[in-house]
């Protein structure tokens, strides 16, 4: 078993076994914070407990009996253990439970039963042989220690690793590569471990992506040997500004390869976890076109990574593996993973200091201290971490240090995440701590503020010197960051204006639009970017036949524009949707999802548990989430759907008194993941026509409020209608086509006749 994985899909289930007499009041000091007065930061412990896919379970001090059960009934898949907490909290001592010393590798590994987890870290001192004692029970990854380290350094790194698994389904080897690799940046370049060489270590095989080689080798006629790769991965590469959190420093090659090391196995977790969406033919681009090989092919492939982030790849290879979708989808990865560097620091000189320090602000690392430093890398890496950073609960990010990805602050950034890596770093620039501090910097944005105030604050400033002469505000800094609130309050507020910051997610198309033109405006992860579903809306022209998508003038496109093959048929001999009873059609489903290689989605109960997916406390109800959204002409319509008021309204899912938000996102989500590909293989989707030239012709598409038809708006000549951008806009006109608004004029009862200003009462009805 390589992958973190436990009998719940999306947990990790952690038991913890904590030793020693103050091992319970370290945890009560994380929770309660650090110490509030020392002449330094106290390192704020981080709290061990459960958050995102971490499941934790903790024992304090066990007897051999009580570790055994605890395994038995946790059943976990990450075991950490932890050595004997001294009182100094600065070292870790040996594995001593209350009075037992069960330290020797042979006793200590016969204490681990069946069945036995993924991973087992083991942070005590000295730990090599326990490791391998471990490791030949047959776990498969082990992490340990091969020399004393102090308590500081490891609480980083397993708060690193834990950030890493909480956030993802990740990979054991790329989980620890990253948390090593912000053991290094921030424990090791600070001088707090002498050598990378004293750091965790692992033991286990690093991952391999199997590739099944296709049923017949294409060869060439006259037999030749060379040798050619099976895909090739056509992207620019870009640079992007990180701003870490920290004192300005020197962009050493310490600082450079461990955060290149650091964001390679973050996209290294994504890849290994995407999945394959779609894939349509593309041209090459135009320099690679000549030296295209004879009988290679060219693929847009859209793939979902591990996130839930989209991206779009260029892909040439043999039309045998371009065609397979589970084989372009392992050489996809294998060539991305295992053959290429993904992210690399811009050439610097190494005497030099990083650039001018960054507007601080406290939509950044929580107003801390930040210094920049740009990298090279693909342009769809880019996009997966300008993806991530928005992401309140994706932790990876802050776990290397990272505050802002250009310009887009990391969400999940908090203050003691702050406090943590300006610990490391403050000790060793101790001249720019105590001069600057590391937080509440005025912004230079705010210069100008400042000097209008100057003269006013001079009359009524107080005296700032204290008993010795020390400036109190320089005092307070020198004292550590808990001081720090009492400072910020005397700042003026005017001068203090933080950056604002949106929490909304901003999702980014396959098919190369302009990353600021698709906005989400919920705090759901839809797996499609997505505009806040509107009950009317426009439906612009899309080159596959009844396929309508969204445009105009004024409208950004919120759905992306994607021009499928044709797919293969499914075949099957169900029922048409409109009479096909709900069991065939969901037994169709599952059958169509294994055929296509998606057998994650089709749970092992089979009918009864199908669809493994939950929506306001019921079972998702995929038959009439298919039925309505194939009633209206297909996913691709886009907002033309109100997803909503005219989809979730009909589904078993729907309560009246439902307070859901986010729903429309929600229901595309699913409906990209199980039923979008089923759509695109069979004719369900009604095809429609304009109601009033009765062509199906693209166009300046509008939906009937009223009737649901639809109708091209240049085919509607009725005076005193308004323009097509008010109809097409978010929350604009309700369009009413003229069949509609002629039968309602019929049904209205003629207006009372009036005489002398009063009304003829004898036509009026008396029912009150």
């Amino acid at each position: 078993m390589s992958q973190i994985q436990s009998f719940s899909r999306s947990n990790c289930v952690l038991l913890a076994v904590l030793c020693g007499k103050h091992a319970e009041k370290r945890v009560t000091a994380a929770r309660s914070g650090p110490e509030a007065k020392r002449l330094r930061p106290s390192y704020p412990f981080p709290e061990l407990s459960s958050a995102g896919r971490l499941e934790v379970h903790t024992l304090f001090n066990p007897t051999p009996e009580q570790f055994l059960e605890a395994q038995r009934v946790v059943q976990p898949n990450f075991l950490y253990i932890q050595g004997q907490q001294l009182e100094d909290e600065k070292e870790i001592g040996s594995l001593v439970w209350g009075d037992a010393d069960v330290s020797d590798p042979q006793a200590f590994s016969t204490l681990i039963s069946p069945p036995f987890p993924t991973i087992v870290y083991l942070e005590v001192p000295i730990g090599e042989k326990l490791a391998q004692a471990v490791h030949s029970k047959g776990i498969p990854y082990v992490i340990y220690w091969r020399n004393s380290f102090s308590s500081y350094a490891a609480s980083h790194f397993r708060h690193a690793l834990m950030s890493v698994i909480q956030s993802s389904v990740s990979h054991t080897w790329d989980a620890f590569q990253l948390a090593h690799a912000s053991f290094r940046l921030h424990c090791v370049r600070n001088n707090h471990v002498q050598s990378v060489k004293l750091g965790p270590r692992l033991l286990g095989d690093a991952p391999k992506i199997n590739i099944s080689p296709p049923e017949t080798e294409m060869v060439d006629e006259e037999g030749s040997s060379e040798v050619t790769p099976a895909i090739k991965i056509y992207d620019e590469e870009i640079n992007i500004k990180l701003l870490l959190c920290g004192v300005p420093c020197t962009l050493d090659p310490c600082l450079l390869g461990s955060l290149e090391d650091g964001l390679n196995a973050l996209l290294n977790i994504e890849i290994r976890g995407s999945k394959l969406q779609n894939r349509i033919s593309a041209s090459p681009p135009p320099l690679e076109a000549a030296s295209l090989p004879r009988g290679m092919v060219t693929m847009r492939c859209d793939i979902s990574t591990c996130s839930s982030s989209h991206v779009s790849l260029l892909v040439s290879g043999s039309a045998q593996t371009c065609f397979d979708d589970q084989l372009l989808e392992s050489h996809i990865k294998n060539e991305i993973i295992e053959k290429s560097q993904l992210v690399r620091a811009l050439s610097n000189n190494e005497d030099k200091l990083s650039s001018s320090e960054p507007l601080t602000s406290m939509s950044t690392a929580c107003g801390a201290s930040t210094f920049e430093v740009w990298m090279t890398l693909p342009k769809w890496a880019a996009q997966v971490l300008k993806h991530l950073a928005p992401e309140i609960s994706y932790r990876s990010l802050v776990a290397l240090g990272i505050g802002s990805i250009n310009g887009t602050p990391v969400a999940s950034f908090e203050r003691r995440d702050a406090d943590r890596l300006l610990f490391f770093c403050t000790s060793q620039r101790k001249d720019l701590i105590n001069e600057n501090g590391p937080y509440f910097h005025l912004p230079r944005w705010s210069a100008s503020l400042t000097k209008d105030r100057t003269k006013a604050a001079s009359e009524s400033k107080p005296n700032l010197l204290g008993r010795n002469g020390v400036l109190e505000d320089k005092k307070r800094l020198m004292e550590g960051p808990s001081s720090f609130p009492s400072f910020k309050a005397k700042l003026k507020p005017a001068t203090m204006r933080p950056i604002p910051h949106s929490r909304k997610q901003q999702m980014h198309p396959f098919m190369g639009l302009p990353e600021t033109a698709l906005h989400d405006t919920s705090l759901i992860k839809p797996s499609l970017p997505v505009a806040p579903p509107v009950k009317h809306s426009l439906v612009s022209s899309a080159p596959t036949t009844h396929r309508k998508s969204t445009s105009g003038p004024s409208h950004t496109p919120s759905v992306i524009q994607l021009n499928p093959l044709p797919m293969k048929k499914h075949g099957c001999d169900r029922l048409p949707i409109q009479v096909c009873s709900e069991e065939d059609f969901l037994k169709d489903v599952m059958q169509f999802l294994i055929q296509r290689g998606h057998n994650r989605l089709v749970p092992h109960g089979g009918l009864a548990e199908f669809p493994d997916a939950i929506l306001n406390a019921k079972r998702l109800d995929l038959y009439n989430l298919y039925k309505e959204v194939v009633s209206r002409g297909g996913f691709y319509v886009g907002n033309g759907i109100n997803w909503k008021g005219q989809v979730f309204s009909k589904m078993r899912n729907h309560t009246a008194t439902n307070r859901m938000t986010g729903v429309g996102n929600t229901l595309k989500r699913h409906y990209e993941t199980y039923l979008l590909e089923y759509e695109l293989a069979h004719d369900d989707v009604d095809g429609e026509c304009c109601l009033l030239c009765h062509s199906s012709a693209p166009g300046d598409w509008v939906n009937c409020g009223l009737c649901g038809e639809w109708a091209h708006f240049g085919c509607d000549r009725r005076q005193g209608l308004g323009t097509f951008k008010d109809y097409a806009k978010t929350d604009g006109l309700e369009y009413i086509c003229p069949h509609c608004s002629l039968a309602n004029y019929k049904k209205k009862p003629p207006p009372p006749k009036v005489a002398n200003g009063f009304a003829n009462t004898a036509s009026v009805s008396r029912n009150v």
